[in-house]
């Protein structure tokens, strides 16, 4: 189907341009000049798609996107500014829009951005119907399960038939006609465990009964002392239940299940013990039958290509498919905060804690970290499971895999982003460029060559500073190489120390540096291994200054220095991290500081450390402090 787009730009011409890509693109396209009247057209037109610009009189593309959000969660909307802002962005990407554009708007970034977009509504759709037909046949089968269910309670109906038959042994002499109507064997026992009476199938089934004794009906007891149940009804006076074997009259074994139920004399003592025996050959089958059922839909469960768990109350996993086991490990082992992202509470915004509350489905996007340690984007549904009763006794939840989406869209951000931060430094720098031109083009004209190399030396600075931004956005873009060049570790670790140091001290913390064995050189790109070194001793001097509860506080770098690597490792003393903070912390756009934080300098560090062939390992305990180890390797290769 093709997908409804909302433009809303205050600019007319904007819109007739873009308007007409957007429709040249197969989209259904409708504009507005402005977000109440976009506002009102989502009522009516309903898009999947909006795209909106940030600077708009009256209502702004922030408070529109809160809104449009607020009417449909599931509606993609795309931010459009002239402006390149930072902080626009983040606060837009925090509001869960899609994407970033900046004015003037190319092509081909439209083209993608939408493309993604309803890539991303066709997936919900997707998984919306699958999830419609997953609760349906959990209906289906849970209603085949319950009429089987109530088909094996006959047996247990028949004790009560047991009591009403002690109303009918008075017309007992006159034939057993009341017994003939029923669809098992009915036998009639006296005090001395003789047969009395049989009703007319149980003399088809058992033959020629009445008269012998109450033991011999059965294929494994010999003598009124084996217990049998009869027997135990006139010993007690007491109902018994339970599965026998019968002997029918061609010798061959009948499975049964047995009830009694006494019948007293004047004297209170038993007189009768009337006996009912009902074939569970029926019940065996039935049995199969939901055995076969059982395993049809856990061939299905087990098929489908996302993870499926059923949850309980308590949010413990009671069933599993096959990929939520390959994933997270065997159910039953503990409620799914635990098992999906290490927690010992619930997580926020919980979509099966929202369906437990409601009895309705819900939806939302998280990450979670595998059994393995791997942390993976997950779109999560859940859909409520009624009890008998009408209430929510379990949830079924569905999660699918959209890590490979999330890590696109995670890159094409970081690019934006970069692009918009650098347009204003651009613009700086072409104007610098320009003086820098003039006073060239002037020096000659008036042969005053002090004056020319002014301006060349003005020129050079800005082209090689032009230079530098174009090679940052390359390496956002696409996956660079590392200009590696060995360089004195013990020169590179007080490096460090000079740019570290001063703001440690601003923030009463103590800076300690300890070198140990770091003679030699290492090979590095030094300009990028040291802002992501400076990324993580500035945390940590960060982690130190929140930390209320302790007087004293430090931040410390060590160089472990070996043949065939070197650790850098920057410890502190600081409110220290959970393991969810640990799993997440070097994600795109992640951030433990709230507003203060914009989530791309530990992402950017993981990925300078990377592409030298290094690794980073953390360990941290609340309220205690934390250890990052930068181990990077003396004979670096490049990592693509």
């Amino acid at each position: 189907m093709n997908e409804k787009v909302l433009l809303v730009d205050d600019d007319e011409a904007i819109r007739e341009v873009l308007s007409l890509s957007i429709a040249d693109l197969g989209y259904d396209v409708e504009t507005a000049p402005g977000g109440r009247e976009a506002l009102e057209l989502c009522a009516t037109f309903k898009p999947s798609i909006v795209l909106t610009d940030i600077k708009m009189p009256g209502m702004d593309g922030i408070e529109l996107l809160s809104r449009v959000k607020a009417l449909d969660p599931e509606i993609e909307v795309i931010m459009i500014s002239g402006h390149g802002d930072m902080e626009l962005a983040i606060e837009s990407l925090k509001r869960q829009a899609l994407d970033f554009l900046t004015k003037p708007v190319r092509d081909e970034l439209l083209t993608a951005s939408l493309h993604r977009a309803a890539d991303r509504v066709s997936m919900r759709r997707q998984i919306t119907e699958h999830t419609r037909n997953l609760e349906r046949l959990v209906r289906e089968k849970s209603a085949r399960l319950v009429e089987m269910e109530r088909r094996m309670a006959v047996g247990q109906a028949v004790e009560g038939v047991a009591s009403a038959i002690e109303g009918l042994i008075a017309s007992f002499d006159q034939g057993p006609s009341y017994f003939n109507q029923m669809p098992c064997c009915i036998v009639i026992h006296n005090r001395y465990l003789e047969i009395v009476a049989v009703n007319t199938l149980g003399r088809q089934r058992l033959g020629e009964v009445v008269g012998k004794m109450s033991w011999e009906l059965y294929a494994d007891r010999q003598g009124s002392g084996n217990a049998c149940p009869v027997w135990r009804t006139v010993e007690q006076g007491q109902g018994q239940r339970g599965r026998e074997t019968f002997r029918d009259k061609d010798g061959r074994e009948i499975p049964v299940l047995i009830h009694t139920a006494p019948v007293f004399g004047t004297d209170g003592q038993v007189e009768l013990v009337i006996e009912i025996a009902a074939d569970v050959a029926e019940v065996g089958r039935l049995q199969e039958e939901l055995r076969a059922v059982r395993e049809k839909f856990q061939r299905l469960f087990d098929a489908v290509p996302c993870a499926i768990a059923v949850l309980d109350q308590d949010f413990t996993v009671v069933e599993a498919n096959r990929q939520w086991r390959a994933d997270f490990g065997e159910a039953e082992t503990g409620p799914c905060h635990k098992l999906f992202a290490h927690r010992d509470d619930p997580c926020e915004h919980c979509p099966a804690e929202s369906s437990f509350h409601d009895g309705a489905p819900h939806e939302g996007e998280t990450v979670v970290s595998t059994r393995c340690g791997a942390a993976k984007n997950m779109w999560l549904r859940t859909a409520p499971i009624p009890d008998a009763t009408g209430e929510t006794s379990q949830v079924i939840e569905i999660a699918a895999d959209i890590t490979p989406i999330r890590a696109l869209q995670d890159h094409l951000a970081s690019l934006g982003l970069m692009l918009g931060s650098m347009s204003h430094g651009v613009k700086g720098l072409l104007t610098s460029l320009d003086g820098g031109m003039f006073k060239v083009e002037t020096g000659l004209s008036r042969e005053d060559w002090t004056r020319v190399r002014d301006g060349w030396g003005v020129v050079s600075d800005k082209i090689g500073r032009i230079r530098n931004m174009v090679l940052d956005i390359l390496w956002y873009a696409k996956s660079r190489e590392p200009e590696l060049s060995p360089v004195s570790i013990e020169t590179f670790a007080r490096d460090l120390a000079g740019i570290v140091e001063p703001k440690a001290q601003s923030r009463d913390v103590a800076f300690i540096l300890r070198l140990g064995e770091a003679a030699g050189t290492l090979p590095m790109d030094e300009t990028a291994l040291t802002s992501a070194m400076v990324n993580l001793l500035e945390n940590a001097v960060d982690a130190c200054a929140e930390d209320k509860a302790k007087a004293f506080h430090e931040v410390t770098l060590t160089v472990e220095a070996t043949a065939e690597a070197v650790t850098f490792v920057v410890a502190d003393n600081g409110v220290g991290m959970d393991q969810s903070t640990r799993e997440r912390m070097f994600t795109l756009f992640f951030s433990s500081k709230g507003s203060r934080g914009t989530g791309l300098g530990l992402f950017i560090a993981n990925q300078i450390v990377a592409q030298h062939g290094g690794s980073i390992a953390v360990t941290s305990e609340p309220g205690v402090g934390s250890a990052i180890a930068v181990r990077l390797p003396r004979g670096a290769s490049v990592c693509s």
